[in-house]
């Protein structure tokens, strides 16, 4: 599977996208706002990321509006939380067979470029 979970109007994912060419790569592109994630998607990106956690943005928003900082999360809390709400997955996750890269650091970027 080739496939980038992102947000149309994020100015960060759109300028991933444009960095690494992925949109003319033969990616499959979910708008994570207007397609929401399905259970079945988001365990698959848990398999090859090792857990919900890694998929799971503490920079949303949301995570300081529900005061989720001061309360301690589990696997099933972070899961239910990111199929509740599209703004707790990291942007941009891209799957490229067994391979996933989260998030927008650097690094990440850095190898997917190359894996692409």
């Amino acid at each position: 599977m080739k496939k980038m979970y992102h947000l149309a109007n994020c100015t960060t994912c759109q300028a991933i996208i444009q960095q690494t060419g992925a949109d003319k790569k033969s990616l499959m592109m979910q708008d994570i706002k207007t397609e929401k994630i399905t259970p079945e998607q988001l365990d698959e990106m848990k398999k090859i990321a090792g857990s919900y956690e890694a998929l799971f943005s503490r920079r949303a928003m949301k995570y300081k509006e529900w005061n989720l900082k001061n309360k301690h999360l589990t696997e099933d809390d972070y899961r239910r939380y990111i199929l509740e709400e599209y703004t707790f997955l990291k942007r941009p996750v891209v799957i490229l067979g067994n391979k996933i890269f989260i998030g927008n650091d650097k690094k990440t970027i850095a190898s997917l470029k190359d894996a692409l």
